[in-house]
């Protein structure tokens, strides 16, 4: 039986299937992207697709404190309609 990769939601800090999560990359160059294959190169987080795992992430900089960075507001409002758009 083959197992089934876990990784825990930077929102919820909740472990599920790697597949059921959205994938946010920081690749050596600086820049932030979602990662719709899971398979880019680069340091990845995981956040659920809900508002609310979304909204406790930027409440408690949990994305910044990942990728050691600060995060633009833009990249926030992307995740946002990542998210809108797939429920």
């Amino acid at each position: 039986m083959k197992k089934i990769p876990q990784r825990t939601c930077i929102g919820c800090n909740v472990q599920k299937n790697k597949k059921d999560l959205i994938r946010i990359v920081i690749n050596k160059q600086g820049q932030i992207n979602i990662d719709k294959t899971g398979k880019a190169n680069g340091r990845g987080a995981y956040i659920c697709d809900s508002i609310d795992c979304l909204e406790k992430m930027i409440k408690s900089k949990r994305l910044e404190k990942s990728f050691e960075t600060k995060i633009n507001d833009d990249i926030y409002n992307v995740l946002r309609d990542e998210i809108i758009n797939k429920i």
